[in-house]
């Protein structure tokens, strides 16, 4: 009988462990021939119970991780797709093809210079990619030279694209921060910037690192109302911007960024 009382302890506590989730081998020993009746049988009972839960257990991890994959692969597909209507977009004007690009590789190493993780480095390199996409909703006019004063309805058509972006992104949920960055990537850190006049403190970092990157190749490539000008007066500009149009701290990074791009192609210095 004591046999019989401690056998029903050990089920007992091994079936409690089981419900919470740990499926130890304890209860195995209460299936061979020298444990009583019931016990054995309700033994046997809960391992092969046991067994087929961490079967559907295991199956189930297997098809969370299946679906985190492929939700990976739809949003790297989605993230692609708009990127590849950002360039159709800069094919209409020969001057800003390939601005995108340029902008998002060197908003990406100033997001490394200013210490950022890996994740963070790519929100602001997708971010730097679509940051125009806005312009979709512009006509030619914008991409026009217009002599030393655009009209007022080019002007206007100018200052809608960041809204404009963040109106065609914040479709794609998974794009919420990109589209927050988009959005404020021609705000200034003296609250005189657009769409919003936001001031310093609520333009995110990422926007103000894109605005440096954005400026600096603006300045660095020809564009029908200017000749491109040198690495070292854009970097002269955008430090007598600094604490009103660019953040000092992302200009300061980006010229130890530029410094080390100096050094392997010196010729940019002069063009």
């Amino acid at each position: 009988m004591q046999q019989g009382d401690a056998g029903l302890q050990q089920l007992l506590e091994s079936i409690a462990r089981v419900a919470a989730g740990d499926y130890s081998n304890d209860i195995m020993a209460l299936t061979t021939d020298s444990t009583p009746e019931p016990i054995r049988s309700i033994a046997e009972a809960m391992g092969l119970m046991m067994v087929k839960v961490e079967a559907r257990e295991f199956r189930l991890e297997q098809l969370v991780d299946e679906l985190r994959a492929l939700n990976e692969r739809i949003r790297q597909n989605t993230v692609q797709t708009v990127a590849a209507m950002a360039q159709a977009l800069e094919a209409r004007d020969s001057y800003t093809r390939g601005h995108a690009e340029r902008v998002a590789a060197l908003a990406a190493e100033i997001a490394v210079e200013m210490g950022f993780d890996q994740e963070r480095i790519e929100l602001v390199r997708i971010a730097g990619v679509l940051h125009d996409i806005g312009k979709i909703g512009c006509s030619d006019r914008i991409f026009q030279d217009h002599g030393p004063k655009n009209p007022p309805d080019v002007v206007r058509e100018i200052l809608s694209h960041p809204a404009v972006g963040a109106e065609i992104l914040s479709r794609l949920e998974f794009l919420d921060l990109v589209t927050a960055i988009i959005v404020a990537h021609h705000e200034r850190v003296d609250g005189t910037g657009y769409p919003n006049k936001l001031p310093f403190e609520q333009i995110p970092l990422e926007a103000r690192i894109i605005a440096v990157a954005d400026g600096f190749d603006a300045m660095t490539t020809d564009r029908p109302y200017q000749k491109a000008r040198t690495w070292e007066v854009a970097l002269g500009i955008l430090h007598s911007g600094s604490g009103a149009q660019w953040d000092g701290d992302c200009v300061t990074a980006f010229e130890r960024v530029l410094a080390r791009k100096q050094a392997a192609q010196p010729d940019h210095l002069v063009k």
